[in-house]
């Protein structure tokens, strides 16, 4: 099982370094099998597309002036995806990305390019490479990568062995190091349901094989992509971000270790000790 390091410590705020974290949990039974360093480093900034236009001669080349903040640049882009007002990841002359690419001025066709517009492969996020990483326009132009999406991060693989379920998520593992550290647990906050009639009904077809299914309402959602920092946590634990529903349930089961699953409300649920 992967979790993130980054959010360990926010659910036990202890002040070891990843390796004595590593130690602790590996002396406990929960042996560190691996890890992961997550980290696109300085120089790879939010920057928005404030014109684009072909290049002559080339079907996918264009010339694109951006805005890293700092200044307006032109940047030779070979992406298909973005259209001008778009923020997106520019890597800045003399960045230097997770795979060892170092940016340098270049010519592209005879076109000055100062930077690189970046997709999440190129950024090591993700095998996607179908385009350029696009963040959300609110995004502030010229802040670093690393500070939209939560890092830098450790990715620890833990050996969790069968008679530990307990610890198959963050919260358990947080739950562990508190044990072995004294450092109090803060566990998420919860907020107590309202007294809105659910329109919908749960029904427990095996209470003694599940014995508790919990529904809650949420009003108000608007389907879009989820937050960058909620993107990468999911990618820190090998689960490829979709929509804010999705992603919210996927990441209550990180985090708690219970079966979640976002659906409309206009259909009941029906539980069954299968599905978790």
């Amino acid at each position: 099982m992967k979790i993130s390091v980054r959010w360990l410590r926010e659910l036990c705020p202890v002040t070891l370094s990843d390796d004595e974290i590593a130690r602790k949990l590996t002396f406990a039974g929960l042996e560190i099998e691996g890890r992961e360093s997550r980290a696109i480093g300085p120089g790879v900034v939010a920057a928005r597309i404030v014109k684009t236009e072909p290049i002559a001669g080339s079907d996918h080349l264009s010339i694109c002036q951006v805005d890293d903040g700092a200044g307006t640049y032109q940047v030779v882009c070979g992406a298909q995806n973005y259209a001008a007002g778009d923020v997106v990841p520019m890597a800045r002359v003399g960045a230097k990305l997770p795979n060892g690419l170092e940016i340098r001025r270049a010519k592209l066709r005879g076109v000055e390019s100062a930077g690189m517009l970046c997709s999440q492969r190129e950024l090591g996020l993700s095998e996607d490479h179908s385009g350029l990483m696009i963040l959300p326009r609110e995004a502030r132009i010229g802040a670093l990568l690393d500070e939209l999406l939560g890092l830098p991060d450790t990715v620890f693989e833990v050996n969790v062995t069968p008679n530990r379920p307990d610890a198959l998520s963050h919260l358990g593992i947080a739950r562990e190091l508190s044990a072995l550290t004294g450092v109090p647990v803060r566990p998420p906050p919860a907020a107590p349901a309202g007294d809105a009639k659910v329109p919908a009904g749960v029904h427990d077809e095996d209470p003694q094989r599940c014995p508790r299914y919990v529904a809650r309402l949420i009003e108000g959602v608007r389907i879009g992509p989820s937050p960058l920092h909620v993107q990468e946590r999911l990618r820190s634990c090998g689960v490829r971000p979709i929509r804010r529903c999705s992603s919210s349930a996927t990441r209550c089961t990180g985090s708690i270790s219970t079966g979640s699953s976002a659906r409309r409300s206009s259909s009941a649920v029906r539980a069954r000790a299968s599905l978790w």
